[in-house]
């Protein structure tokens, strides 16, 4: 795990989901999740959108950057994991939205976040969303 992600993780717990700089304010998850080649645990945080029925959405933007996120690859291998919200821990499944759903979800999270919609232009690849459900 690199410093930025520890500094934040520890901020995260220490204050009971809350973290501040350039996260303030954002709602912020921590994911537990396998690794697909290694088998290692890893966390990691990110932004999250609330969803209806208690679902979580997660999107791998990876900031723009033309591969997807390490996590992403870790989720689709091993969909059941555990989160962290807020002072909350529970277990969920990972399932990739895809279509039309997608894009509503998507445009959503863009109308929250405006940062999403600019890692969108950034890389060619389509921008996977997921929806975490508790199990």
């Amino acid at each position: 795990m690199n410093d930025w992600n520890r500094k934040i993780i520890e901020e995260f717990r220490a204050n009971e989901g809350r973290v501040g700089g350039p996260f303030e304010g954002a709602p912020m998850i921590l994911v537990h999740h396998i690794g697909a080649k290694s088998g290692t645990e890893r966390v990691t945080p990110l932004v999250y959108f609330p969803q209806p029925d208690d679902q979580i959405v997660i999107i791998a933007s990876k900031a723009g950057a033309p591969t997807n996120p390490d996590w992403y690859h870790n989720l689709k291998a091993n969909p059941k994991i555990t989160v962290e919200v807020g002072t909350e821990t529970f277990a969920v499944e990972a399932a990739e939205v895809e279509g039309a759903e997608r894009d509503t979800i998507w445009d959503a999270a863009v109308a929250a976040n405006p940062g999403f919609g600019e890692y969108q232009t950034k890389t060619s690849r389509l921008i996977p969303v997921l929806r975490l459900t508790r199990i």
